[in-house]
């Protein structure tokens, strides 16, 4: 039986356009009425807020507020609803060589499973997109209330497979320490570098182009045991 593998999305299925990211929520600061250069700051010191705690309008709300700001009820939809737009683009662009690679392994039979540390605009975005009915199961931080390397995030998507953490081979370009954490519940871990090296003191088997995927799956594919 083909192993499930278990995909990171930013920077493994898609680019993660950062500077875009930035650019967007400046322009939310004009929106809301504050500092575009401090809000994109605050955006980033509060990443671990916004993975596993905020949605799009209360990350908006707070940390205008925090900053002085006072938006209407309106600003903030208008500005979240600015953030959601974001997240469609960044979803829709994904190469159409990943989808293939996609495409080969689910009718070779592995069953492909998403875990991504993503804020909730990612989550609500997620099921337009077209890798959406390519997955049969995702694991969003936000939804669940857990961000990689926590153990339990890997141990929920195994569980929703059906699978033991053992069964599973990771696939990720190793932000947010997500290959060790990977490995430390059992899984076998591919680092890909297609989009970002990320993680370069990773000590393990590399993937430079996720075409190359299906082979190295094939390649470490378990051998059956002799019936003596």
């Amino acid at each position: 039986m083909p192993r499930p593998v278990v995909f990171d999305l930013f920077h493994t299925l898609v680019h993660g356009a950062d500077d875009e990211r930035d650019r967007v929520v400046g322009e939310m600061a004009l929106m809301v009425g504050v500092d575009q250069a401090v809000l994109v700051a605050a955006y980033h010191a509060t990443w671990r807020d916004r993975l596993v705690r905020w949605n799009a309008a209360e990350t908006v709300r707070i940390l205008a507020e925090r900053l002085g700001g006072s938006p209407t009820d309106e600003q903030v939809t208008r500005a979240a609803a600015h953030r959601l737009a974001l997240a469609h683009r960044v979803l829709g662009r994904v190469p159409p060589a990943t989808l293939d690679v996609l495409d080969a392994l689910r009718e070779r039979g592995h069953r492909l499973a998403l875990i991504s540390n993503a804020t909730s605009e990612t989550a609500e975005a997620w099921a337009d997109g077209p890798l959406a009915r390519r997955f049969d199961i995702a694991v969003f931080s936000c939804a669940v209330g857990l961000a990689k390397p926590d153990p339990a995030i890997y141990r929920t998507a195994a569980q929703r497979l059906g699978v033991a953490p053992a069964d599973c081979v990771y696939v990720g370009d190793g932000a947010d320490g997500e290959l060790a954490g990977a490995a430390a519940v059992g899984m076998t871990v591919l680092r890909t570098t297609e989009h970002q090296d990320t993680d370069p003191g990773w000590i393990g088997p590399v993937i430079a182009d996720l075409r190359d995927l299906p082979a190295r799956l094939a390649e470490s594919a378990p051998v059956p045991s002799a019936i003596e």
